[in-house]
Order: structure tokens, then sequence, then C-alpha cells
């Protein structure tokens, strides 16, 4: 009897455990799904980082702000960082949007900000081509960050 009861108890108990820890993690996840994170790795070219920084500080400022405004990204942060070696970055550009939504058709949604803030998408196309001598894009990676609960 004594033996029954210790097993009825047991296993009473495994399956209050059991219960609550259904319900701690209702929705299977310990995270929410946070912003979407750009990040372009930039090289400027030797004696050029001065100058990499200040059309940084102008017009790209000039172009996220109006992209902010505009509701397309979030936020934006210019990183400086010590390449490792003559093909590793210098400088990361960080582009923060609300969620992989706010992807969908942005080509053209930044041709309208770039076009109010250059004047046209073709001035802001050489401006891209001017920018190439004094800086290389080594490449980007999108990412999303998890919000732990």
């Amino acid at each position: 009897m004594k033996l029954m009861r210790r097993v009825f108890c047991a296993a009473g108990a495994l399956l209050s455990l059991t219960s609550v820890a259904t319900t701690a993690l209702a929705d299977g996840r310990d995270y929410n799904d946070g912003p979407v994170i750009n990040v372009a790795a930039i090289r400027t070219v030797d004696g050029h980082f001065d100058d990499y920084m200040h059309w940084l500080a102008t017009a790209y400022k000039k172009q996220q702000e109006a992209a902010k405004k505009a509701g397309l990204i979030t936020a934006y942060r210019v990183v400086v960082i010590e390449p490792r070696g003559p093909n590793e970055p210098d400088i990361l550009l960080v582009t923060e949007y609300k969620n992989w939504a706010a992807l969908d058709h942005l080509g053209g949604k930044f041709d309208q900000v770039l076009a109010q803030v250059e004047g046209s998408v073709e001035k802001a196309n050489q401006s891209e081509a001017d920018r190439a001598k004094i800086r290389t894009v080594l490449g980007s990676r999108t990412q999303q960050e998890a919000l732990l609960k």
C-alpha cells in the first residue's frame, strides 16, 4: 500500500512538473523574432579613410535619415574596426529593418529616397561609382536578432 502511494505521488509530481514546463513554453520557443540587420563590410583605400568618413557623415547620413523618416529602416550605425589583413573591412555599415517583410520591394522605395536626397537615381548611381575610387564593398550579411524571453 505504501509503495502504491509512493508511485502515485511520484507520478502526480511528474505530471505537475510536465504541465508547468509545457505552460511556460506554450509557443515552443524561448525567443521572439527581433529586427532584421544587414551588415555591409567596407574596406577603404589607403589614404582615403577620412574621405569616406566625410561622405558617411554627410550624404550617407542624409540618405539614412530620409529612409528612417520614410519608415524603410528603423536604425543605422557606422562601426569602425581594426582590419586583420588586407582583405578585411575597416568599416561596417549596419542597417536595421523592422522585419523580413520590410525588405519586400525595397529597391524601388530606396530609389525614391535616393532621388529625393541626391536629386535623381542617375546622380545617386554616379555617386556610387565615384565612391568606388575610395572604398571597396567586401560583401554584406543579413541576419535576424533573436530576442530571448
